[in-house]
């Protein structure tokens, strides 16, 4: 049976509680991520910051604030502020199977990869696309 470590991501972008939305939007954006894991100095997994959750700090185009106001005010929102902390996670031998219906369950775009409270990687619904994807290509 294939488990969460046979599909998952490992080399993943982190960032630290104590740095800015500022530094996220730029790793989002010259990365092409949606899913930062926010970890401690040991690496331990401590929460996510999501391209929607980056969004909802962002203020409208309505508002008439300029490119230059935003980008001041994401240098002086800090992560730990706005990150979601109540993460559903999964380990690296849990099975697909579970992983999917998780993440259908709760309508995620990803599970961060947590073992012995480390993050280890993440599996995001595109690993399961490439994984499907060549599951259709050998048939």
């Amino acid at each position: 049976m294939l488990t969460v470590r046979d599909v998952m991501t490992t080399e993943v972008f982190v960032l630290q509680a104590t740095q800015t939305l500022a530094l996220v939007r730029s790793l989002m954006k010259n990365k092409h991520i949606r899913h930062v894991p926010i970890v401690d100095g040991q690496d331990r997994f401590v929460g996510l910051l999501t391209h929607r959750d980056l969004l909802a700090q962002t203020i409208s185009m309505l508002a008439e604030i300029d490119e230059a106001e935003q980008e001041y005010l994401d240098r002086n929102i800090y992560i730990v502020n706005v990150m979601k902390t109540d993460v559903v996670t999964a380990n690296s031998d849990m099975d697909l199977v579970s992983a999917i219906h998780v993440l259908l369950e709760h309508k995620y775009g990803c599970l961060p990869v947590v073992d012995n409270e480390k993050l280890v990687g993440i599996v995001t619904e595109a690993d399961f696309l490439r994984l499907t994807l060549g599951l259709l290509e050998k048939i």
